[in-house]
């Protein structure tokens, strides 16, 4: 049966790999180099001959850095490297705690290795050509290190969580796993902005006395009580510009990107915020955290019912019932689900994102509001006709052209 189940784990992941190849490549057929009468009035000729050379070399970038992923994973998997590592790991430790941290140390710590020269040549290469890095090298190499610590070690401590929760509450493990990842999703939340954040960026507060007062009279006059904006040097490594706004019960926080503040005007500003609040008093932060547990949920119900399927770490040639190779063959049998959690996830945002422009559109002036969707698509060198297939399956946030569309018909 294990046979069986190694066999489904290939197939599943050259599923994966042909169905996202696919999209992508129904995407370049929309792609023209004659500037598209409906977005005659976003894009000037040339600008949006700019936008479909970016999108080209990312997609050939793509491409290629997917391939190379592909068939190492392919190797991986084929030549048994996961039951090795976990060998070699058994060399240092017999602890069936400790065992699985350093199987996945290590695999992070490769992952990373291995991705780094992709992510160089993108950001020095790719985002270079077009004007949007401003990173240097010494950043870049820094932040890489930050990275792999931070994820190492908040990895570590889910992990040793996790695997104790699996050594000894075997019958409950799914329930106290999902409360334990639960915690961490709300935790971050609460924190992400004040805590990690600061490990990468400069936070301060909004010091421009004629932004903050229409910020702050607009929040008063829909009965949101603010009490920090914030400012992050998002310009260090980036031209392109951002707003975020994180929010957790009494911790509420709006951070504007310095880009961004250069790129919009006061008014075109506060619709960005006046967006922001849209989605607290439509309680999408509540919706897409309920949907988050749920998913969590689960997904640690059905691993449990896998655990009890020794065949499946077999699967991946281990000569023992091994839970740090069991979760790697779970992670790519899960694939079918986390695809349809996926598609569900982009469903719901791209809703929230219509419901929160017309939060903005009823309570602020509409043609700052269209106007810096559309500044912000043109700074950004945006594709703004991706295909429906691909748009359907990778977009978060609908297209701009759909976002006005949907603008105009609130307006009749």
């Amino acid at each position: 049966m294990y046979t069986t189940i190694f066999y489904t784990i290939l197939w599943l992941y050259v599923f994966e790999f042909v169905l996202s190849k696919t999209l992508s490549y129904m995407n370049t057929m929309n792609w023209t180099n004659e500037l598209p009468q409906e977005l005659a009035w976003i894009y000037d000729a040339k600008k949006y001959s700019e936008s479909m050379d970016y999108e080209k070399v990312k997609h050939k970038f793509a491409t290629i850095s997917w391939l190379i992923s592909f068939f190492t994973m392919l190797l991986v998997l084929l030549l048994w490297w996961f039951w090795y590592l976990y060998d070699f790991v058994s060399l240092f430790t017999t602890s069936e705690l400790i065992r699985p941290l350093y199987f996945f140390w290590i695999i992070v710590f490769l992952q990373t290795i291995l991705s780094l020269p992709f992510s160089y040549y993108f950001t020095f290469v790719i985002e270079e050509k077009f004007g949007f890095n401003k990173s240097t090298k010494k950043l870049f190499f820094i932040d890489t290190i930050k990275s792999i610590l931070l994820s190492m070690w908040l990895g570590a401590i889910l992990l040793l969580l996790i695997t104790w929760i699996y050594l000894k509450t075997w019958n409950k493990f799914w329930i106290y796993s999902w409360w334990v990842m639960t915690f961490f999703s709300i935790f971050m939340m609460m924190f992400y902005s004040s805590i990690i954040v600061p490990l990468f960026n400069k936070q301060t507060p909004l010091q421009e006395w004629e932004l903050r007062t229409a910020i702050e009279k607009f929040a008063t006059s829909v009965w949101f009580k603010l009490d920090n904006i914030y400012v992050i040097d998002g310009s260090k490594r980036s031209s392109k510009a951002n707003a975020y706004f994180s929010w957790f019960w009494p911790k509420k926080r709006i951070v504007l990107y310095d880009t961004l503040i250069n790129d919009l005007t006061t008014d075109e500003l506060v619709w960005v915020l006046a967006h922001e609040i849209g989605h607290y008093k439509k309680k999408h932060t509540m919706q897409m955290l309920a949907f988050s547990v749920i998913q969590t949920g689960i997904m640690f119900y059905v691993l449990w019912l896998a655990l009890k399927m020794p065949e499946i770490s077999y699967a991946m040639w281990s000569q023992t019932s091994s839970f740090a190779v069991w979760l790697v063959a779970f992670w790519l049998l899960y694939t079918p689900i986390s695809i349809v959690f996926w598609l569900l996830w982009n469903i719901l945002s791209r809703k929230n994102e219509y419901e929160a422009d017309e939060f903005a559109w009823i309570n602020f002036n509409p043609t700052d509001l269209k106007n810096a969707l559309i500044k912000l698509s043109r700074n950004n060198l945006s594709n703004l006709r991706p295909h429906p297939a691909y748009e359907f399956f990778n977009y978060s946030h609908p297209t701009v052209l759909k976002r006005l569309s949907a603008l105009d018909k609130i307006k009749k």
